[in-house]
């Protein structure tokens, strides 16, 4: 482990990783995202994530993109259900730029109100952009039937929300939010801890922030939606997983052995053996309030409940028959993509992030022995699926 960790008197977290390489990658984050979010005023973290953007007291939209890029950086943001990010990467002789352009925009945004109306409409066409690409489309609309309102509704909002969020509302989540105790500094790269809290302790204050939560109430139901002008059907099967930090490793590991590339049983099952899909792909979202595992897959309309069946075979065959042999190529899989994943500075620092947003970043660094410490039973009885939720976007005739 090669990390570096401090928590400010105000309660500022300082997360640093040493690279000897000449590069850095820079983020501020808030612990706050769309689980932090009434069903009213759904978006507005991610909306926030776009004004911050958009101009500070001494910095209008084009200097802050200017100042990391024309210093051959990158500069980028997001917003997910538990953190809100603002991060670049950039040569680390210019860490001074990434650390002042970034710590100007969390603490001075202007929030004009021009530039709040410009940015509501580039939103609704973010949301028509998702809505018109099905895999995406099916990938928010799945919490739909995961979760009950607030958290089942997708992060980015709808444009009723966003017409109901005013600069009023929007000044008064920041003003709540965005203070020292619930904000994280994280860099990987070239550069000296000292530096960083230095700055961090002289840029900001005193300042006791709250962030709002919501009972996360959880469901399984299933839906099939038709529209015109698709010929492909997209189909999503889902099913809750244990939230605790020891269990959640057997998430890990079943997503893999189900969905983790060419070598996974589905893949084979469906797309080898069948050819019912070109893309098979599994996904473990699991986060400190929440938890679940889904399988997408993009086959023909006639195949949905083919597909669906077929899933849910595979899963009931592993719950019976899955063996050391395979458990034990599969930790092996995820330790290499554990590994592989630490080599880009960017990739590491989110890693960090959402490890630090999560409970602790040093977890992270735990990851390879909380892998090899998964038993097999452990796996098996996760993949017996008692309930879940089941999505399908079908072309309409």
């Amino acid at each position: 482990m090669n990390l570096q960790k401090k928590i400010l008197k105000n309660g500022m977290t300082i997360l640093f990783e040493k690279r000897d390489l000449p590069v850095v990658s820079v983020a501020f984050a808030v612990r706050n995202g769309g689980i932090n979010e009434s069903e009213g005023e759904k978006g507005i973290s991610h909306f926030i994530e776009h004004l911050l953007y958009k101009g500070t007291s001494t910095r209008n939209a084009e200097k802050i993109a200017e100042e990391i890029e024309k210093n051959g950086g990158v500069l980028n943001g997001f917003t997910d259900e538990e953190i809100t990010a603002y991060w670049c990467k950039m040569p680390s002789k210019h860490i001074d730029v990434a650390l002042n352009v970034l710590g100007d925009m969390v603490k001075n945004p202007l929030f004009d109100e021009k530039e709040i109306e410009k940015e509501r409409k580039v939103i609704f066409e973010e949301i028509k952009m998702r809505r018109d690409i099905p895999s995406a489309y099916v990938f928010d609309e799945i919490k739909n039937y995961l979760y009950e309102k607030p958290f089942g509704i997708p992060l980015i909002g709808s444009q009723e929300t966003l017409n109901s969020v005013g600069r009023k509302e929007i000044v008064d989540k920041f003003k709540r939010v965005y203070q020292p105790n619930n904000m994280v500094l994280c860099v990987v790269g070239n550069t000296d801890f000292d530096k960083l809290v230095e700055f961090a302790e002289k840029n900001f204050g005193e300042g006791k922030g709250k962030v709002p939560e919501f009972e996360i109430k959880l469901k399984n139901e299933t839906r099939i939606e038709k529209r015109k002008g698709i010929d492909q059907a997209n189909l999503i099967l889902a099913h809750h997983v244990p939230v605790a930090r020891e269990k959640n490793y057997a998430s890990y590991v079943l997503n893999c052995l189900m969905a983790g590339g060419m070598s996974s049983r589905l893949f084979k099952e469906i797309r080898e053996k069948r050819n019912l899909a070109y893309a098979v792909k599994g996904e473990a979202d699991v986060n400190k309030n929440f938890a679940y595992n889904l399988i997408w897959v993009g086959t023909t309309k006639e195949n949905v409940e083919h597909v669906k069946k077929i899933i849910l075979e595979e899963f009931e065959k592993v719950s019976k028959e899955l063996n050391e042999k395979e458990l034990k190529q599969v930790k092996e899989q995820l330790i290499g993509n554990y590994h592989i994943s630490m080599e880009d500075s960017q990739t590491q620092m989110i890693n960090l992030l959402l490890s630090e947003i999560h409970g602790n970043a040093e977890d992270f660094y735990e990851f390879e022995k909380d892998i090899s410490a998964v038993k097999l039973e452990e796996v098996k009885k996760l993949a017996k699926i008692k309930n879940y939720s089941f999505f399908a976007l079908v072309p309409e005739e």
